[in-house]
């Protein structure tokens, strides 16, 4: 990317230190550009926040698939070339997850906040901002809002006002479990399908075993919601015992499926398999895959203690939900991610609609370089929709009756001219996406 000619009016306030507020402030430091990144932490913590440093990541410590024939892992390529910090984060410190990409989160988040922090361009302050008055938006080029799901109060109330009402819905984290508490004679080590190294332990299940657990999951006790908080969930990570809801078989079909996984003791794929994946390099924790919950804290120690070799399971950290904030964004936002009442302010990563890790980091590096070209007085020439980074944000321009949270997938993208079965289909998705993606990051470079 070019870099600006004058520095003296060139200061931009990226608000929210997550992974979307941390690549947004990054790709404009590393434009030529000066950044005030303002992050409340660690002067005050969301529910959900616990670790002074930037880009904590608060679920799992996954970001998904690497395979090029899926829509993230094409997202993830395409950011890879245009310097995204997320992913050189997540390249450094990486742990064995089969294909997908997963990190030590603490060595994650420090290492962005150490080549955040060591930037010259970049002065990081810790304290809530509360209000974006006129005078704060007169001190600065540009400001780029990344505050995250959990938006501060004070923030939400000025961001509901700027967008004319909001939307929200729950968010739930899974639970995670020491080592050394589990009964590892009665799991085994494999990924699906046999591909790659043996990354995953695995909980073989029978019918008896999966029933009896699905069945107190339906009767469990859950958290109340407060009476202001309508109860709507993200159809991509629904609390596990809404799923179990939904039908005797649902949770078979989804986290617990057993497809592509043998026991090596009975020499036969399993009734239903609860996978965990490694938390960090060391394997010494452990994060029950797709166990995204809103039970009480009494009932998850309880339940998921019943699943074999989880009786005397440690829970390092147990699940819980939060609010997720985002706003409706085809109505509000212009398609530079600008609002549309105030086009200096523009708004990067889950607050716009885009979900998950690696689209909340992609929604503020692309904030970062379309507030670059901006101020640079330069046409900016976006993303062709073929690709996966076109593909999201042009999600956010779509109207539809019922805005809700969305994860890349095919299904955003530009439908294929001639009907193909699956597994040609994505690489006719893929195939299509990359020859695009090279051709747009020829012209804008």
């Amino acid at each position: 990317m070019d870099k600006p000619n004058r520095q003296d009016v060139t200061k931009v306030l990226v608000v929210g230190g997550g992974l979307a507020g941390s690549e947004a402030a990054w790709r404009l430091a590393q434009s030529g550009f000066s950044v005030v990144l303002i992050d409340m932490k660690p002067e005050k913590f969301s529910p959900a926040h616990r670790e002074p440093d930037l880009a904590e990541l608060v679920c799992s410590n996954s970001l998904r698939s690497e395979d090029l024939l899926t829509g993230v892992g094409l997202l993830k390529w395409e950011m890879r070339f245009l310097g995204s910090l997320v992913l050189e984060a997540a390249d450094k410190t990486r742990v064995p997850a089969g294909k997908a990409l997963a990190v030590d989160r603490k060595l994650f988040a420090r290492y962005i906040t150490s080549k955040i922090e060591t930037h010259p361009l970049i002065s990081r302050k810790c304290y809530e901002l509360t209000s974006l008055q006129d005078e704060l938006l007169e001190q600065f080029s540009a400001i780029i809002l990344a505050p995250g799901p959990l938006v501060s109060s004070s923030l939400a109330k000025e961001l509901k006002d700027l967008s004319q009402g909001e939307l929200y819905f729950y968010d739930a984290i899974a639970p995670i479990v020491s080592a050394d508490s589990l009964d590892l004679s009665k799991m085994f080590w494999a990924s699906r399908y046999a591909e790659g190294k043996k990354d995953y332990l695995n909980i073989p299940l029978t019918r008896e075993d999966y029933l009896n657990f699905v069945n107190e999951l339906k009767n469990a006790q859950k958290v109340i919601p407060k009476e202001f908080e309508k109860e709507l969930h993200f159809e991509g990570c629904l609390p596990i015992e809404e799923m179990a809801k939904r039908g005797e078989m649902t949770l078979a079909f989804g986290p617990l499926k057993p497809v592509g996984l043998v026991d090596p003791k009975t020499q036969k794929q399993p009734f239903a398999v609860v996978q965990l994946r490694p938390e960090n390099k060391a394997k010494t924790a452990f994060n029950l895959v797709g166990f995204q919950t809103k039970l009480t804290y009494p009932e998850q120690k309880r339940i998921f203690r019943m699943l074999p070799g989880l009786e005397q399971a440690e829970f390092l950290r147990l699940g819980s939900i939060h609010r997720n904030t985002f706003i409706n964004a085809p109505r509000v936002l212009n398609s530079d991610l600008s609002l549309k009442v105030k086009p200096q302010i523009h708004l990067a990563g889950q607050i716009t609609g885009v979900e998950g890790y690696v689209e909340s980091a992609a929604c503020g590096l692309m904030a970062g370089i379309i507030v670059s070209y901006k101020l640079q007085r330069k046409k900016f020439l976006p993303p062709p929709p073929e690709t996966s980074l076109g593909a999201l944000l042009h999600y956010l321009q779509i109207e539809q009756k019922n805005f809700q949270p969305s994860n890349i997938h095919f299904g955003l993208f530009p439908p294929l001219v001639k009907k193909l079965k699956k597994r040609e289909r994505k690489q006719a998705y893929s195939k299509r996406a990359q020859q695009k993606f090279r051709e747009w990051l020829e012209q804008i470079q």
